[in-house]
């Protein structure tokens, strides 16, 4: 049976141990809870579609909705999407912040990822552990709430832990996150630019 693992991690200056060992998860397919700068989100490698569908299966969250994707720069989001002239000023101003850019995806990131949209939402996060993560892994991690569908976005590591109690592999707990308002998405895919959820970015 699966066993959830439970690591204090200071949010401030996480250790990079702790960071490189929890990327081993995700790079094996494990899925991780994890800090951000609003709520806990849920970790999975973005490009291994398997650990995509497994954020889906747990969260009872319908198919036809895309995962947001967490970056740690902005050579990092060209990797995985087109970033369009008109994105680059506000990922100057926004990034690293809660302002979540929905770009054209390129070909190779899974479907369960874009949800056949062609597009992916991405952003960097300010948080010390959601961005370290991403950096220790290398690559991009999806970071949807760490809360079943329909339930309030935890704030704390012990909600994330009875919501997938022996069902995620790893839980970072960096502590209460400020909780709030969540990322604001932008779609910057259309002409003018569409707020598709408003939130802790105005633009």
């Amino acid at each position: 049976m699966l066993i959830t693992e439970i690591v204090r991690i200071d949010a401030a200056a996480p250790d990079r141990a702790v960071l490189e060992a929890a990327a081993r998860v995700l790079a094996s397919g494990g899925l991780v809870g994890f800090p951000t700068e609003t709520f806990y989100g849920l970790g999975a490698a973005a490009l291994d579609a398997g650990a995509a569908r497994r954020i889906f299966e747990l969260k009872g969250r319908p198919r036809s909705s895309p995962l947001l994707v967490l970056v740690d720069s902005l050579e990092m989001a060209r990797r995985i999407a087109d970033v369009p002239e008109r994105a680059r000023s506000l990922i100057a101003r926004h990034w690293p912040g809660p302002l979540t850019l929905v770009l054209p995806a390129r070909p190779g990131l899974p479907d369960e990822v874009t949800a056949s949209t062609g597009t992916v939402g991405v952003r960097v996060s300010a948080h010390p552990v959601a961005r370290g993560l991403v950096a220790a892994l290398g690559a991009p991690v999806t970071a949807p709430s760490a809360n079943l569908s329909g339930a309030s976005p935890p704030t704390v590591a012990g909600d994330v832990v009875r919501a997938f109690a022996d069902r995620i592999e790893l839980v970072l707990d960096g502590g209460a996150t400020a909780g709030g308002p969540p990322s604001t998405v932008l779609d910057v895919t259309v002409e003018p630019p569409r707020v598709i959820r408003a939130g802790a970015v105005r633009v």
